[in-house]
């Protein structure tokens, strides 16, 4: 009985353990990575000042190689709304590369939600935004290529 109670003890202390590490992050997967193309993976998590185009104002940043189709990666969960941005950025620049257009990406892209870029241009906070205690995990973001 002795042992039985300490196990029990154990078990709940283990399972409120990974239950208090779930609640602090968030998982995120990408899918669709181009492995021929070179460059590196960026996984941004943005409040809505900035989003999708100021990298910088990301407030959590994750580098990957395209060595797999896929990869995931884990982020400390913010307390607000938030949006991810993923971009294949295969020349190593930091931002998001134009095709001849100046207007057009030329490296792919991905955002929570499946939102996409559109003829009105990048997707908006509002339709990429997610609430901290209403995801279901992992977030998956396909990379779209042009």
């Amino acid at each position: 009985m002795k042992n039985k109670i300490r196990y029990s003890t154990f078990a709940g202390v283990m399972l409120t353990m990974a239950n208090t590490v779930h609640a602090h992050s968030i998982e995120v997967k990408i899918n669709g990575i181009d492995t021929e193309r070179s460059g590196q993976i960026m996984v941004m998590l943005f409040a809505q000042e900035g989003f999708p185009i100021k990298h910088d104002k990301a407030i959590q940043t994750r580098y990957l190689t395209p060595d797999t189709p896929s990869h995931q990666v884990t982020f400390t969960r913010p307390k607000t709304n938030f949006a991810v941005k993923v971009l294949h950025d295969e020349d190593n620049s930091g931002k998001t590369s134009k095709n001849w257009t100046g207007i057009i990406p030329s490296e792919g892209l991905g955002f929570s939600n499946g939102v996409t870029i559109s003829w009105r241009g990048a997707p908006k906070f509002s339709d990429a935004k997610l609430h901290p205690d209403s995801v279901s995990e992992p977030i998956e973001i396909t990379i779209r290529y042009p």
